[in-house]
Parts: structure tokens; sequence; C-alpha cells
């Protein structure tokens, strides 16, 4: 049975491993501390936060969100911790809200792995405070219990630490809140429906690109976020980079809160229907490696509540593992590139070195050196890849059809879905140190950004494809596969595609979704036509702000499409006037926040006439491109990611086959 704690209560755990899971309503941090038996903390290292999110019996999530699943294992903490305390914190500097009091009471419940709840505890009484120590679970005799507490802190988190005997609190602190603040392309907010119905889900990723539009979010031509959290490069076709959304991004990595346009709170990347959700079966056990080997990967074997969800998580690992490993090879040759340099400069400014077999012999030995330090660091990268890679082999085969490539044999066994996965799979990412290893570019749905498909020879950056003719139809050839998709993975009836085509130059490769009829109508041609199209969708949104923002979300006319909706857009700016071109940008801003996504295939400088007034419109975009290029940036150290646009394989069905299951289902609607 259940036991509802209220503040200062305790009550006795029968079990050693646990999950603490946290509901609020809005993204917190979440961080443990270990006590002794003065319960106090002796030192940073006694603390788990999203920068260091693993201790002995201890692990908590890496970024702030506003459902946490926190791991413990009381058998595995040192002996000498007495307490186990678990914090939360609101970030700050955010944008989001500075005090418990202004937000819904948090909710956390202890429960066994089985996801039976021991004990729960609602934090009310909260203030001004913006840091609370939720409860503790400590020794008594030789056992565990646990301990509503309820604590809050006005000075927040360093107030908090500070109270816990930490000498260092300011400067840890700082350090937390700085980690997820540069994790916030990541963060959860998964709003409680109703005052009984928590959310209990955990905390998901993102990434995006450099160059205008981001895929796990980014922005602009040269700026945006990506698939897992990356920044676009900088470094675009303009030498300029915006500031990254929430997916691989270019590489400007300042990356600013992400803002839903209709309430400017944070962006909800929380999954709609993962409420009240069923605790995760057990994780999959890998095969027994032989003595001295490592473990054998297996697929599913991150956190989460569902396969999907684990095997989400476990991609999201394996980009982050690339990404450090990475950076610790590159780290290491510019060591040793430095130390060489500075070794051969020592011997030049000796005049008595320069000359003769003694300069020659320091020379030799310093190049040796170098070739040493570099090969042990390819070395250890080499271990790194082969692990990645064996992963790899076994998480692809394993995706379900939102995260597969179009070649996966899990496409063939198809059937649409009953509801919207986590995120969808756009395309493939990798390093020039680690081909062919490639890390599936998946991004967060429901969309948050939309998709520019960049159709210009500009964005190339090794200017290639002289034929422009042969671009913009591989643009559009992407843009078909990209919407294909999207339509595969959502239920029959709840994501509805309408197509601006006014030159008519895309009929060739709109066909399949002209031909299986999973539009919502013909292809709009003409200026009419572009008119038509946006003033429907420019009133749709105006429509369900209003009813939102007046609490009548319910009072929506009857007939209304309450799908998701996704205008595609061939040839911008062909076909549009100012105040088309006002409409767009309307809908890129305010649309993602009721619903209405833009994908636009276009090459940025036919609208150079336009000048400033649509550079809004390109850094609200996930700029991909159709061919591979690298315009993408990991958050942590800005890696230039190569981006692989995930295309129907030539020759192939497949597609023809996914969209007339689609258009069943829709016609039984």
């Amino acid at each position: 049975m259940t036991a509802e704690l209220v503040r200062g209560q305790n009550h006795p755990l029968s079990q050693v491993r646990l999950e603490i899971r946290v509901s609020a309503g809005r993204p917190v941090m979440a961080v443990a501390t270990l006590g002794d038996e003065n319960g106090k903390v002796p030192g940073v290292e006694w603390v788990a936060h999203p920068g260091v999110p693993t201790l002995p019996g201890v692990e908590v999530s890496r970024q702030a969100a506003a459902d946490h699943r926190l791991a413990v294992d009381l058998d595995a903490v040192s002996a000498a911790v007495h307490r186990v305390s678990v914090l939360l914190a609101l970030p700050t500097g955010v944008g989001g809200p500075v005090s418990f009091g202004s937000v819904a009471a948090p909710f956390v419940a202890v429960t066994g792995l089985d996801g039976t709840e021991v004990a729960t505890y609602t934090i009310t009484g909260l203030d001004a405070e913006s840091a609370v120590v939720a409860l503790e679970l400590y020794r008594r005799q030789g056992a565990w219990k646990v301990r509503a507490v309820g604590q809050g802190y006005a000075g927040g988190l360093t107030e908090l630490l500070t109270d816990q005997g930490l000498s260092q609190a300011h400067r840890l602190a700082a350090g937390i809140n700085d980690a997820v603040v540069q994790g916030l392309a990541r963060s959860v907010q998964a709003p409680r429906t109703a005052d009984g119905d928590r959310s209990r889900q955990a905390a998901a990723s993102a990434l995006g690109p450099d160059q205008g539009g981001s895929p796990y979010g980014a922005q602009g031509t040269q700026g945006g976020a990506g698939p897992y959290g990356a920044t676009q490069n900088p470094q675009g076709p303009s030498g300029t980079g915006y500031p990254a959304g929430a997916t691989p991004t270019d590489p400007d990595t300042t990356q600013p809160t992400p803002t839903t346009p209709a309430t400017g709170g944070p962006i909800d990347y929380s999954h709609p229907r993962r409420q009240n959700a069923a605790p995760p079966p057990p994780a999959p056990t890998a095969p027994p490696a032989r003595p001295g080997e490592p473990a054998r990967p297996v697929a599913g074997d991150a956190t989460g509540w569902s396969m999907d969800e684990r095997l989400y998580n476990q991609v999201w690992g394996m980009f982050e593992d690339l990404a450090r490993s990475t950076a610790a090879y590159r780290s290491a040759v510019d060591f040793a590139d430095t130390r060489m340099e500075k070794e051969l400069d020592q011997v030049l400014s000796d005049p008595r070195s320069r000359m003769g077999g003694q300069g020659e012999a320091a020379r030799e030995a310093a190049q040796a050196k170098h070739i040493q330090l570099v090969d042990q660091a390819r070395e250890a990268l080499d271990r790194d890849l082969v692990q990645l890679g064996a992963e790899a082999d076994v998480v692809e085969p394993a995706l379900p059809a939102a995260y597969a490539r179009w070649d996966n044999p899990v496409w063939h066994a198809y059937r649409v879905p009953m509801e919207m996965p986590m995120a969808v799979r756009l395309g493939d990412l990798h390093l020039p140190e680690s081909d062919p290893l490639r890390i599936p570019m998946l991004v967060r749905l429901p969309l948050e950004r939309g998709l520019w498909i960049d159709s210009g020879r500009s964005g190339l950056s090794d200017g290639s494809f002289a034929d422009s003719h042969e671009l913009r139809r591989l643009a559009m050839e992407s843009a078909v596969a990209h919407t294909a998709r999207l339509l595969a993975v959502h239920p029959a009836d709840e994501f509805t595609v309408h197509v601006i085509d006014a030159a008519g130059s895309g009929a060739r490769e709109l066909a399949p979704l002209v031909q299986s009829g999973v539009l919502a109508a013909p292809p709009a041609v003409g200026a009419a036509g572009v008119a038509a199209v946006l003033g429907r969708l420019t009133e749709r949104v105006d429509l369900v702000q209003m009813a939102v923002r007046g609490g009548m979300a319910d009072s929506l006319p009857p007939g209304f499409d309450t799908a998701q909706q996704l205008l595609v857009v061939n040839d911008f700016p062909h076909g549009f006037d100012d105040r088309a071109v006002t409409q767009l940008r309307y809908l890129a801003d305010e649309g993602p926040g009721v619903g209405v996504h833009l994908m636009m295939v276009a090459d940025r400088e036919d609208a150079d006439s336009y000048g400033p007034l649509l550079d809004p419109l390109w850094r609200a975009l996930l700029r991909l491109t159709p061919v591979a290029e690298d315009h993408l940036a990991d958050p942590w150290v800005g890696h230039a990611w190569t981006y692989e646009p995930s295309l129907v394989p030539p020759g192939s069905q497949v597609l023809q086959q996914v969209l007339a299951q689609v258009a069943a289902a829709r016609a039984k609607y």
C-alpha cells in the first residue's frame, strides 16, 4: 500500500533498489547529495548533478525536465553515506519561473523497480523558494527510511548546498546551472492535465544544424539546432551563424531557451500520450563477453518507459559518446602538435643546436614523440569506434519505423501506428574520423520548428553540384521522403499535409504524394492558390490561439480538423507577394505552438531581393540539405558533423507501399 507522506513524515523502505520519480509543472533540475553521519555533504564529489549525473548507487538526469526518474541502489552507496537527499531547483537565467510559488506543486514518488509506489509526497507550501530538499533516504539502526522534507530556500541552490555543509556551494551551483543551460535543447516540459494526473515520463534530448535551419532543431540559413541538441556551424555559406535551437545545429553554440511562439514559455518536448504510463519493462541483458572483452552491446539497454524510448535514449548516448571520443582524439593531436612545435622552437632558439647532428637528433626525437602521441590517441579512438560500431550493428536493425532508414526491413511490416512516436529520423550524422560509422539523427515530435530543405548551391561547403536543376530535384525528393515519413509515423487522422507548388516545378517529385491521395488537396499553384492556402492556415493559427488563450480549446467549430498540419512550400518565393511572405513568416513563428508546421524547399539566394526582412524566417527553420554536408555541430565541443539525408533507395517501392497504407487508413476517417 502506498504511503502518502506529509512534510516531516517518514516511512520504512523494504527495498534498496528504487526509482524516485519527480513530476513538476515546469522544467526543474534534479540533484542528489550524499550526506555523512552528521547529515553534511563533505565535498562536491558527493553530489550527483546534471554535469556529473552518476555516483556509486545514485544516478540523476543530465538536463532540466518537468519529469525526472532518479535511480538509487542503497546497497551500492558507500558505507560512509548515511543520507541521500533529493534536491529540486529551478534553472536561473533562462526566462522561466523564478520561484516554486509560481508553478504547480512538485510531486515526488519513491517506487520499486516494478513501478510499485512505496511512498509519495506532494511538496506544497512553497512561495518565493527556487530550490527545495524534496525528500531524503536515511539510515536508521541498519535499515533505510524515506522522509518527506519539503524544505525550501529562497536563496536557491547555492543557499541549499551551503546549508548542507558545502564550502564550494556557490561555484557548484553555478556549474550545475551552466550545464543545464547548455543542454536546454534537450529539456522536456510535461504539463499536468489535471490535478491528479501527473505525467510520468523520462527526460528527452535534441540536436541542431549549422547554416540556417536546424535538424535536431537548427535555425536559419547559417544557424539553428539539430537532432540531439547540437548547434549549427557558425561558418556557413555567408560566414555567419545563428544561435542553436533544439537539435544537431549549425556551429554557433550559443543556445537561447527555446520558446513556444504562442505563449513565450519553454518548448514542450514531452510525449503527448506519455501520461500515467506503465513502468518500463526490465532492461535487456547483454550476452556474457569473454574475459578481458568489453560487454557486448544490446539494443535498448538505455533507460526508458518503452522500447522506443530506450532506443531513442541509446541513440542519443551513442551520439554523445562519439562526440566526446572524437573531441578527446582531436585534443590529443593538438597537444602533440603543440608539444612538437615547442620542442622544435627550443632547438632552433639555441644556435649551438641548429647545425650538426645534435640538432637533427633533437628534431627526430620531437617528431618521433609526436608520432607516438598521435598513434596512442588514434588507438584509443579506434577502440571506442569498434565498440560504437558494434553497438550500431545491433541497434540499427532493432529501430522502429520512425527511427529506421528506408532500407530497413521494418518498413516491409509497416502498419499505420495508433499513436505518435517520440521522434522521427531525418538523416544520419558522422564525423571524418569515424567513417563509416553513422548515428541516426532523430528529431523530437511534435516538431517545434519548421524544416528548410536548402536547394541552393551556395550552401554546399565544397562547391560541388554545379547543376542547380539537379540539386533542386534532389531537394524536392528529400522533402517528399521527409513528408512521407512524417505521414507514416503519425496516426492516420492526426497529420494533414498541404502543398504549395506555385510554378508546378515539383510535379514529378510530388507524384507519390498526389497519386496516393494522402494530401489534403492537390498542390496549390499560382498566386491565387498560394493566397488561399496561406489564408486558411493563418486563420487556423489565429483561431486556435484565441481558443487556447481564452480557455476554450474545447469550443472549436464543429468539424474542425484537430490534426497536426504540415505546409510544404516549393520554389519559394515564386508566387508570393508581400502579403503572402508576411503570412509565411507568421506561420513559421506562431504555427508550431498550435500544431501548424512548415517545410520549405528553397534557395535563399532566390529571395535576396527581400534582404534582411527574411532573416528571421530562415533562422526559424531547421536547415537540411539534399546532399551530404558538414553544417551541424554538437552542443559540447562544436564538431562539424556531416549530415546525410534519409532518402528512399533508388528503385525501391517502399515509399509507394507505405503511402498506400496511410491513404487506406485515412479513408476510414
